[in-house]
This record gives structure tokens, C-alpha cells and sequence, in this order.
């Protein structure tokens, strides 16, 4: 007599015979690394020879029409689409001709470290199941926080990046004082134009969105007026506002600028003003004692954003949140449930998932203590430095090839344009320059950016990816020399009818 349970049993096993299949057996899982680890190498090899940006769109054909197959595809035909139409077409962020925007890194011991994490699946978000990744995440947070001059009780979480992060701190920021949601119109946060746009976001996502926000006027450097804010904040208060939440930047997106943070520290501690220094780009230029200086105050900031996928250059998707006083980021982050009553804590080594708005996370503190104790934290302060210095050789030698330039890069962002020794419209000039900036793009071996400031056209040169030297600056400069030589560049008004 058969028990009815009996079908089951005959298909679970069959099912189990094809679920193993996903344990691939060891000569299948070396064949596959082998064939993946020759291809790193063989892009790592080839960086210098190939071109930074790729102008032809990519080919996507053969991607779609494999789309998700029932049964295994080939391996071999697998990496050839991954070479061919995944890596191939665009921009190649690990060359050291990336100039744009604010290129990322990609040491090659951030990818051993992201292949041991997820290898292992160590799971970083509480220290019950993962103490070793949590002890590695909170040992690179108290680094950071050391680095850039927070107080020892400080401390925070590694995100995916500068906007999750900055969300993670305008939650807590909130939360601490006490803004609630009939509170949230009357009141007021403070930025400038050159503030990073994940700001507005986050301001958004974390209901803050009808708050009245200020955007207060730059100097001549891209930086905060310090006067304008004082004299803002005291006409908010006298119509009633509630001043809340200052937001400083050290290395805005746009022009590198970093705003005067001591000064922006005095305002907030007299006003009580939560103060947030939006340090995803520049931070990390604290570790250069050459540099510290230019950051001087943001040790004083009540919540802190970096991005080592930046500054250190890490692989995309490292960030990191810091607080000066971490009971804010639990209070609005640490939520249990029933399930994780198991769960025990110590006091020193706090869970991220206490801390953030993840609980199931990648293990990212990996991919940034394997390449600092591999290398050194001294190579990582050689290569900042150096950048600081291509910015500035690059300022020098573009206005001495007759460019206008921005400010002296006080990071390492140089902006520059082109105008004509005739006047000009403004329109006719802004497309001059997106000329000059497709010249340099047509040539591929650098990539540069542009941005708008004031309706006027600039062209970028962001520089800190750390394969980037001065070979790749000269390279820009000289595209740069030839253009000026080319009749477009002048601009004569029509001649009368």
C-alpha cells in the first residue's frame, strides 16, 4: 500500500537531483573563474591602450536574445558577451583617462575583496551572525572617523554611497530635532546652489520635501557666503521659522569648491542647527596633511558623508554615513523584530542594521580593509596628493593656453572655457565650448564632463581616479593646444545687412 505521501517524496527527490546542479562541481567552478579572472586581467592589462570613452553605442543583440535561458549557456559564450557588449561600449571608469564628473576607483584588491564576500555570503548586518564582518565594517568607520578628526564616540555605516548616506543622516537629523510632520512647513534647511542634488532628495524621501529651503549665494570660489547665512537665519527666526538643518560641502560636485566649514560650525552651535557636511568627494582629501587644513571644521559637523568608492577609490557602491553622536542614527534606525530575539549586542561593536535602513546588506567593509591592509593607508595618501597637484598644473597650463578658468582647484576639480576675443553671446559661446568638449571626447583617450553654472558652459577636469597621472593631463592639454589653433574658436559678429 502506497502512502499518499509518496508522489511527494519521488518528486523531491528529483527535484533535489537538479537543485544540486546549482552546486557546480570544483573543476566546473575553476573553469569558470579561469575564464573570468583572464578577462580582469586582460582589461587591467589593456587600460592604457584602450580608449576611456567609447563613442559607438553598444551592440545589445546577442545580450537580449539569450535573455534568462532554461538550461546552462555557455561560459565561454557568456564572457564573450560580457567583453563584447557589457564592458565594451560607453565610459571605461577604470581608465585613467576618466576626468568626468567625480571619477570612482576600482583597486583591484576592492574586487578580491568583493569575490571573498560573496563567496562566503558573511552576512555584515548584525554582529550576532556575522562578527568578524561587522568587527571589519566598524573597524573602517572608527578609521575614517579618526581620519577626519571626529570625536572617539562617534560613529555610523557603510552604504552604497553618498545619497543613501545622506539619507541615513537626514533621518536621524530630523528625528533629533524633533520634526515632526506639522512641523516640517515651518521648517528650514539651508544649502547652496552648489549642493550635491542627492540633498533635495533625501530631503524628499525622508518626508522633508515641504520644508522651506534656502539657497543661499556662493563667493567668487563656489563657497557659502557666511554673512548671507547669519543674516538669512535671523530673518527666518524673526518671521517665525524654525532654522533646522545647515548643510556645508566639502568638494561640491560642480566646481570642487568647499565651503568655510569652521565658520558654518560657529553658526550652527550658536543657532542650534544640525550641521551636515556633505564630504562624499572631498573628505578623503583629509588624509594628505598637506590638505588637512582646507577641510578644518568638519570634525566639528554633527553628521558627516563620505564616499570611498571616491576619495580611496574603492569599487562603486562603497559610502559612509558618521555621526558625532551614534544614539540619533538608532533612535530612527534600530528596529527589531520578534525573530531577532536570538540577537546580543556589545556596546563596542554595534550592529549596522541598528544603524541604517538596511538589514540585509552586502558585506562592503571587505572591499575597503583588503586593499588598505594590502597596500598601505600611506599609497592611498600619495595618490590623493598627487591629484590635488595634477589639478592644479592643469589650472596653470589652461589659462596659459589663453582657457578661462574657475578658482584654483582647492581639491582637485579644475573648470575652464573658451572665449572668443570678440564678444560673444552667451550662446554662441556656450557652443564653442561644447565643441572643445566634443573634440576631446572624439579623441577618446580622456573623458571629460561639463556643467552649467550661471547659463554659462564649463568644462571639467575631475581628477582622482588613481591610475590617472600626468601623462593623461598632457594628453588633454595638447588636444586642448590644437584646438585653439582652429577658426571655430573665433567669433566675429554678423556683418550689418
Amino acid at each position: 500500500m502506497t502512502s499518499p505521501y509518496d508522489e511527494e517524496l519521488r518528486q523531491l527527490s528529483a527535484l533535489e537531483a537538479r537543485s544540486r546542479e546549482l552546486q557546480e562541481p570544483a573543476e566546473v567552478r575553476r573553469e569558470w573563474t579561469d575564464l573570468a579572472v583572464e578577462f580582469v586581467h586582460g582589461v587591467v592589462d589593456g587600460l592604457d591602450e584602450r580608449r576611456a570613452w567609447e563613442t559607438e553605442g553598444g551592440a545589445r543583440e546577442e545580450l537580449l536574445a539569450l535573455g534568462v535561458p532554461e538550461e546552462p549557456a555557455s561560459a565561454a559564450t557568456v564572457m564573450d558577451l560580457v567583453e563584447r557588449e557589457i564592458d565594451g561600449p560607453g565610459l571605461q571608469p577604470a581608465s585613467g583617462g576618466h576626468l568626468g564628473y567625480i571619477p570612482g576607483g576600482g583597486v583591484f584588491p576592492g574586487a578580491l575583496g568583493d569575490l571573498i564576500a560573496a563567496a562566503t555570503n558573511r552576512y555584515s548586518g548584525v554582529r550576532y551572525a556575522g562578527p568578524g564582518a561587522v568587527a571589519v565594517e566598524n573597524l573602517m568607520l572608527r578609521w575614517l572617523r579618526d581620519e577626519i578628526g571626529l570625536p572617539k564616540s562617534a560613529h555610523g555605516t557603510l552604504t552604497s554611497g553618498g545619497s543613501i548616506a545622506t539619507l541615513v543622516a537626514f533621518v536621524a537629523a530630523r528625528d533629533a530635532k524633533g520634526i515632526r510632520a506639522r512641523d516640517v512647513e515651518q521648517s528650514v534647511v539651508y544649502t547652496t546652489s552648489q549642493a550635491h542634488h542627492c540633498v533635495a532628495k533625501a530631503l524628499a524621501i525622508a518626508g522633508l520635501s515641504e520644508c522651506v529651503q534656502r539657497t543661499l549665494p556662493v563667493d567668487a570660489r563656489y563657497s557659502m557666503d557666511v554673512e548671507a547665512l547669519q543674516a538669512q537665519v535671523a530673518a527666518d527666526r524673526a518671521s517665525g521659522l524654525t532654522p533646522f538643518l545647515l548643510v556645508g560641502t566639502a568638494g561640491t560636485t560642480d566646481t570642487g569648491a568647499v565651503d568655510p566649514l569652521n565658520a558654518l560650525a560657529d553658526i550652527a552651535a550658536q543657532e542650534n542647527l544640525w550641521y551636515h557636511v556633505d564630504g562624499a568627494y572631498g573628505a578623503a582629501f583629509a588624509l594628505v596633511s598637506e590638505l588637512r587644513s582646507k577641510l578644518a571644521g568638519i570634525e566639528r559637523a554633527d553628521s558627516v558623508v563620505m564616499d570611498p568608492h571616491k576619495g580611496l577609490f574603492l569599487p562603486y557602491g562603497t559610502g559612509a554615513v558618521l555621526v558625532r553622536d551614534p544614539a540619533h542614527l538608532a533612535r530612527s534606525h534600530g528596529h527589531r523584530g520578534a525573530y531577532l530575539q536570538d540577537i546580543t549586542d556589545i556596546e563596542d561593536e554595534p550592529s549596522p542594521a541598528d544603524l541604517s535602513p538596511e538589514l540585509t546588506r552586502h558585506f562592503r567593509g571587505l572591499r575597503m580593509w583588503l586593499p588598505l591592509v594590502l597596500h598601505g593607508a600611506q599609497r592611498f595618501r600619495a595618490a590623493l596628493h598627487e591629484k590635488h597637484l595634477l589639478a592644479r598644473y592643469f589650472h596653470r597650463r589652461a589659462s596659459a593656453l589663453g582657457f578661462e578658468v574657475g578658482p584654483e582647484p582647492a581639491l582637485s576639480v579644475a573648470l575652464f572655457r573658451w572665449v572668443p576675443p570678440a564678444e560673444a553671446p552667451v550662446e554662441e559661446v556656450n557652443r564653442i565650448n561644447a565643441d572643445i568638449l566634443k573634440a576631446v571626447l572624439d579623441d577618446g583617450r580622456v573623458f571629460l564632463s561639463s556643467t552649467r553654472i550661471e547659463g554659462r558652459f564649463w568644462i571639467r577636469a575631475a581628477i582622482l581616479c588613481f591610475r590617472t597621472h600626468r601623462e593623461h593631463v598632457d594628453h588633454v592639454l595638447g588636444i586642448l593646444e590644437r584646438v585653439t589653433q582652429e577658426p571655430r574658436l573665433a567669433w566675429a559678429p554678423p556683418a550689418p545687412k
